[in-house]
């Protein structure tokens, strides 16, 4: 323990530490230190800056918004094949023949450029 709290106050480095104590290895002083010391070894922290900070709040937010927008697309989606079917259903046709019906059948009614 006196070899973690001279490494974890900073006053000794883990191979000094080793040195003094004779314990064989730097490392293994550093993985007492981990497991027993205040936490200010091992532990890993991230620095922001108050403008990264605001970014990724801001990315959170779109995210959130463009999970709901596609969220609200599949509902659109499924209740327009609903809706497809039903009607469908009303004239006696299938979805496939009414699809492949509009498909082949629509017509403007504009000419074409080059023909009169």
């Amino acid at each position: 323990m006196q070899a973690v709290k001279e490494v974890d106050s900073g006053r000794l480095c883990a191979y000094e530490v080793s040195q003094k104590y004779g314990i064989g290895c730097s490392k293994t002083v550093m993985q007492w230190v981990r497991q027993l010391g205040s936490g200010k070894y091992g532990k890993k922290l991230r620095v922001e800056k108050p403008d990264e900070i605001n970014q990724m709040t801001r990315l959170r937010g779109e995210l959130r918004r463009a999970k709901e927008a596609l969220a609200d697309a599949h509902m659109e989606l499924a209740l327009e094949r609903a809706y497809l079917a039903e009607a469908c259903e009303r004239i006696n046709m299938s979805p496939e023949a009414f699809k492949k019906k509009l498909r082949g059948g629509r017509r403007t009614g504009r000419s074409r450029p080059g023909r009169n």
